[in-house]
């Protein structure tokens, strides 16, 4: 069984285990329970009615936080030519082709969050789909990721881009700020992922399709929201 540090089981007793809060209740009292003292993650896991291992109950997609993440992030692009330069201009961390693509495969390197590849690329970033698969840093049309458009992206991208898909038990997980956010701007956020999920419902699912929502802070304990002061 796992052991719990002394401020997560402090922080606990504020959170009562069988009681679905209002999302305005959630937000404030996930900023209490808060346990670290570096500015923790806010994340939002969404359990959804589906058969997980039905490719057409499937979600993956991409979404902007309204009021960004709080984080910003390292981005790759993998492009040539005007692409290539067009990155650059936009502010791409690191901007290359095959060059880039060989250093992650002969040294390791991992200095980014995430890799824009423009199409024509990716036949190329296909030959290391096994590295990066794993990674979950593999390029996708459906998360925006694969594109020609690709200074819209990375303005998306560093202003608070995040992408999301369900796991194996139908979870979708996302991060939407920082404990430091106000409580207004975290709502914000959770009420625009939760209602960008909701309408990136499969036609393949009948019936209720959230049917749990839980707030929580890096290394904070989970609180549950009632899905019913959404306006969904």
């Amino acid at each position: 069984m796992r052991k719990h540090s002394k401020k997560y089981v402090e922080a606990s007793k504020l959170v009562e285990s069988d009681k679905l809060y209002t999302k305005e209740e959630a937000v404030s009292l996930v900023k209490k329970t808060s346990t670290t003292k570096f500015d923790s993650t806010v994340e939002v896991a969404i359990k959804l009615n589906i058969d997980a291992k039905k490719t057409d109950q499937q979600l993956r997609g991409s979404l902007v936080m309204p009021n960004g993440t709080g984080k910003s992030k390292k981005v790759l692009v993998i492009a040539k030519g005007d692409y290539a330069a067009e990155a650059k201009k936009a502010g791409a961390d690191y901007v290359g082709d095959k060059d880039m693509l060989d250093k992650i495969k002969t040294e390791n390197w991992f200095d980014f969050d995430v890799i824009v590849a423009t199409p024509d690329m990716m036949p190329e970033v296909g030959k290391i789909g096994n590295i990066l698969g794993p990674k979950g840093l593999m390029p996708n049309p459906k998360t925006g990721t694969v594109t020609t458009k690709v200074a819209d992206v990375i303005k998306d991208l560093k202003s608070g881009m995040v992408t999301y898909k369900t796991d194996s038990y139908g979870n979708v997980h996302t991060i939407i700020g920082k404990v430091s956010f106000k409580e207004d701007k975290l709502l914000e956020n959770l009420d625009y992922v939760v209602k960008t999920i909701n309408r990136a419902k499969p036609q393949a699912v009948k019936g209720i399709f959230i049917d749990k929502i839980t707030l929580s802070t890096t290394m904070g304990p989970g609180v549950k929201v009632d899905k019913n002061t959404f306006e969904l």
